[in-house]
């Protein structure tokens, strides 16, 4: 599908509206942690940012992090067959692995395949999302290039605070979760549970496409405790586990699955030194475990990361504040694939300084990572805001970051089979991507009800890492057809617009994005689109309550887009309707309804290609994705 810029019109429309009311639940908090790697209201952050809170899940009925993530402007997602599947995180244009997740201020990311399972967690752990768009790896380092995605599970509140919830829908889906929360004014603390199931649907159109289900687990556990005034501790545990079928890449399609396991945990210390000084330890230990089942015998890759951080903040003049940390993490991997390396340590400092008065304010940071793989970068992020007025702010920012390449870039065996030869899967002269960020950014509180945000940038990735295959659509029975390489470079021209809007009791959420990225190497490809990025994308959340009940709409459109670096598999666009209508009834109760896909239009996010056993040949197929489907659900909250 292909739109003219008539949606960036239609998400500017609203502000012609002249009626004003208070602003709403809608709205972000007022503080936020990722873009600065401290608290800080959310005004002052420097970066682009996009914070879900969990009035934000309960309102918008969320299914996964995925469906939150598709709403954010400059962010697209690619699933390979619903729910549970594997799916790609697009942040303004750049890669799935060229993007930083956290969970708890952990990282969360497999070091074989550099991406992180958002698939795998359950939002009944979450209590908020935190998405920057645009590059940190002045303050994070390795992978923080497009943006950084953190997570926060659920923490306690004074009293204490029981919930149930029950759910159940289309293709035998059945959601529980209940959980705990409470504490006083000293010590807080969270546990919950969850278990989501679904016999799923045929998520590919091979031939012997069988519905595939999906089975998660969740426990998450959380303890804080101010010791005095000045001091505070405490830990983070989350745990997914579960199990997810699909179609093996053969045709006819024969049935796989992968056993997973999703499990962080966290430490923290944090005092406040004297009138200026406060510093913050952090530990923690992440793993990520996946055994496949499939008609060759499956595999295991298990995955393992320490990691500490020591974070100090220092207030030492009116409007001036200076972070200095120092941050390191360990991988290690633990594979039935015998690679070459299984371990690599990173050790990492940076410095950054903020100033901030009525009229501007400037940021400057920098960080030195050295690591044992490829050795040293430098990671460099400066920032200027001028205050127009009150209610109007803009921000010139630039950024230069990177990505290492991971365990399956550089160390994954070939693949031999006698009489056929051998297929190479690594590089093991592959070279960290670079990537230099400009960005200009206009905020505007345009009423008491309405906001808007604005931002143009433009990306420049050297030695971007892609496979060949990629590169070519053509290559898929080459030796060489998997072999990543770094092509010269890739440019990216984006442009994001995002409204929220108050009138007459509806509250309307509009995100608009332009993304241009394209291969810019001067190959046989060059000039042609990096796969899997729509070019336009256009969100809209509306919602309103009457009383004790409320309803909602959501609408996603997607232009087309292409599978392969080379431009010959076009993905074709397409447009999704929600409904969603809740109820608060007596006695702590509440009823919730939605409606996916309410057109049960058919459409696939991403293509693939399959083994066919007769014709010993490479056959091309789609992963499929939900038609229509309504989840029904109750959830108790009683007050103790």
């Amino acid at each position: 599908m292909k739109f003219s810029r008539v949606s960036l019109a239609l998400a500017l429309a609203p502000c012609l509206a002249t009626a004003a009311e208070p602003a709403g639940p809608y709205q972000a908090s007022p503080l936020v942690i990722t873009s600065g790697r401290q608290a800080e209201p959310i005004s002052k952050a420097t970066a682009a940012i996009t914070v879900y809170d969990r009035q934000d899940i309960e309102r918008l009925q969320a299914g996964d992090v995925l469906d939150l993530l598709a709403r954010t402007p400059g962010v697209s997602v690619q699933r390979s067959g619903g729910r549970g599947s594997l799916s790609g995180i697009f942040i303004r244009g750049t890669s799935t692995a060229q993007s930083l997740v956290l969970v708890n201020g952990q990282r969360i990311a497999g070091s074989s395949s550099g991406t992180a399972s958002l698939e795998q967690l359950n939002l009944d752990q979450i209590e908020r999302i935190e998405v920057v768009r645009g590059s940190r790896s002045a303050l994070y380092g390795s992978d923080a290039i497009g943006g950084v995605i953190q997570i926060f599970t659920r923490t306690g509140e004074q009293g204490l605070h029981p919930r149930l919830k029950v759910g159940f829908g289309t293709h035998g889906t059945w959601q529980r979760s209940l959980g705990l929360s409470g504490g006083d004014e000293q010590t807080r603390f969270d546990l919950g549970a969850s278990l989501d199931e679904t016999d799923g649907f045929e998520r590919t159109n091979l031939i012997g496409s069988e519905d595939s289900a999906y089975r998660n687990k969740g426990l998450n556990l959380s303890l804080s405790h101010n010791f005095s005034d000045s001091l505070e501790a405490g830990i983070n545990l989350l745990r997914q586990t579960g199990q997810s079928e699909y179609d093996y890449s053969l045709s006819p399609a024969q049935a796989a699955d992968t056993d997973f396991e999703e499990s962080t945990g966290s430490a923290y210390l944090q005092s406040k030194l004297n009138e200026y000084w406060t510093s913050r330890l952090e530990l923690g230990h992440t793993e990520n475990r996946q055994k496949s089942h499939d008609p060759y015998g499956g595999s295991i890759f298990n995955t393992y990361r320490d990691q500490a951080s020591w974070l100090n903040t220092i207030a030492f003049a009116e409007h001036q504040q200076l972070l200095l940390g120092l941050d390191w993490y360990e991988d290690r991997l633990n594979s039935s694939t015998p690679f070459n390396e299984d371990s690599r340590w990173n050790k990492a400092a940076f410095i950054q300084h903020r100033y901030d008065n009525d009229q501007f304010g400037t940021e400057l940071g920098l960080r030195h990572d050295d690591n044992q793989a490829f050795g040293s970068e430098n990671s460099w992020n400066a920032a200027f805001t001028w205050h127009l007025n009150d209610d109007n702010d803009l921000i010139a920012s630039y950024s230069e970051s990177f990505r290492a390449p991971t365990f399956n870039d550089l160390y994954y065996p070939d693949d031999c089979f006698p009489g056929f030869g051998c297929t190479v899967y690594s590089n093991p002269d592959l070279k960290p991507e670079t990537a230099r960020s400009y960005e200009l950014q206009w905020r505007s509180r345009l009423s008491p009800s309405s906001s808007l945000e604005v931002s143009a940038y433009r990306t420049r990735i050297e030695d971007a890492i892609v496979t060949n295959n990629a590169l070519d659509g053509n290559q898929a029975n080459s030796v060489d057809a998997f072999r990543p390489e770094n092509i010269d470079r890739a440019t990216i021209h984006g442009l994001e617009v995002a409204l929220k809007q108050q009138l007459f009791g509806w509250r309307a959420s509009l995100g608009y994005s332009l993304v241009d990225a394209r291969n810019s190497s001067g190959s046989g490809n060059d000039g042609k689109r990096l796969s899997r990025r729509p070019e336009n994308t256009f969100t809209a959340d509306l919602d309103r309550s009457f009383g004790q009940f409320n309803v909602g709409a959501s609408w996603l459109v997607a232009s087309h887009s292409y599978n392969d670096l080379a431009n010959t598999q076009e993905i074709p666009g397409y447009g999704v309707l929600g409904l969603r209508a809740g109820w608060n009834a007596p006695n702590d109760l509440r009823f919730d309804l939605k409606l996916d896909n309410l057109l049960d239009h058919d459409y696939y996010q991403a293509n693939g290609t399959a083994f066919d056993s007769t014709t010993f040949a490479q056959v091309p197929f789609h992963y499929e994705e939900a038609g229509r489907t309504a989840l029904v659900s109750m959830t108790w909250t009683p007050q103790l």
